[in-house]
């Protein structure tokens, strides 16, 4: 087959013709995928996988959601699983990973001290008004427990 590019007349064989055609073919197949998958996670909405909040606003973001979290680690001095219950597979064994939107007795005991900062942040402080009360941080966590999960007990 005479293929012509810049005005210059090139021979290509039935093989290479075969192989282009495929080449176009994966070519085609990737960018569709592509295109999917970016118009997929452009549809969703911040914050649309987190299931079973209650205190924390709805629209949270990722990275909000993760350093917040951080921040009562941190403040307490313990580990995710200290709030969050551990998963429970088909079998009924209990696996190494956590159920996030599961409620367990400390969960509800943190959304208690949460909804407590929270007031205490909007009652007695001056804030900006833009700003969502769960993101104040002027009392925080650490004002009472200063790294000890149970300040009460020191």
């Amino acid at each position: 087959m005479w293929l012509l590019r810049r005005n210059i007349y090139i021979v290509i064989s039935s093989f290479e013709m075969e192989n282009m055609f495929k080449n176009h073919k994966y070519i085609v197949l990737i960018s569709t995928l592509i295109i999917g998958v970016i118009g997929i996670s452009a549809s969703l909405q911040p914050g649309s996988d987190f299931k079973n909040l209650r205190v924390l606003p709805k629209d949270i973001t990722e990275q909000k959601l993760d350093s917040i979290m951080d921040s009562y680690c941190k403040a307490l001095n313990v580990g995710c699983d200290f709030c969050h219950e551990k998963k429970v597979d088909s079998t009924g064994k209990v696996t190494d990973d956590l159920d996030f939107a599961a409620d367990g007795i400390m969960k509800e005991n943190a959304r208690g001290m949460i909804t407590l900062m929270i007031d205490i942040n909007t009652r007695y402080f001056y804030y900006d008004k833009t700003i969502q009360p769960a993101y104040l941080n002027a009392v925080s966590c650490n004002t009472c427990h200063r790294g000890n999960p149970f300040p009460l007990n020191e």
